[in-house]
């Protein structure tokens, strides 16, 4: 059992490393070595839990969201808090993470372009990613619905709507290298204001 967990723990650490390595030379500079000396382990050891580097960046990308993930479901689950307040409060949170993560930001769009390039389906990719916020952004606004706080309209659309905004602050916070956020706050507050009762 000790060996399990002392697996899955080096395993953690391996994609918390790596992930900085990523962010700090580009998905294409990255090799398997630089990520082992990262890590103070050999290519050797680094295959024991990894096939490639592929591999390494997208368990590092699950975990990093996972993380997230596991904050938006805590703010859902708080009965104390109104729909508005829950929405509000994942959509910041949300906000928050893309300016602490703006740098991963250029590193996937990089390894998106890449994707497509070799002739993968990045849509594909990022749509995967997404389910899990869509349905947390959906169960927030159907229970909005049903308790008068939100206008009867389509959970779809106005998913779309929160879903363009946040692309839009991934957007000008990586690519556009915009330092503030208040902007992008304000205008995902004046979305949630247009959808309330």
């Amino acid at each position: 059992m000790a060996i399990v967990v002392e697996h899955d723990k080096r395993r953690r650490e391996i994609l918390e490393k790596a992930l900085d390595v990523f962010v700090d030379e580009g998905y294409e500079d990255v090799t398997f070595q630089k990520i082992a000396d990262r890590c103070g382990i050999t290519r050797t050891t680094l295959y024991i839990y990894f096939k490639n580097k592929r591999e390494i960046f997208l368990w590092s990308i699950k975990q990093l969201t996972g993380g997230i993930e596991e904050n938006l479901k805590a703010i859902i689950a708080d009965q104390n808090l109104s729909c508005e307040a829950a929405l509000r409060k994942i959509l910041m949170l949300i906000v928050d993470e893309c300016e602490k993560n703006n740098r991963l930001f250029t590193v996937l769009l990089s390894y998106l372009l890449n994707l497509q390039k070799t002739g993968g389906d990045p849509a594909e990719r990022v749509r995967r990613r997404m389910l899990r916020l869509h349905h947390l952004i959906d169960t927030v606004l159907i229970r909005g619905q049903k308790a008068g706080e939100f206008k009867n309209l389509s959970v779809h659309v106005a998913y779309e709507m929160f879903y363009g905004l946040i692309q839009s602050a991934i957007f000008r916070l990586s690519v556009l290298s915009e330092k503030s956020i208040e902007s992008i706050r304000d205008t995902l507050n004046l979305a949630v204001d247009g959808i309330l009762m």
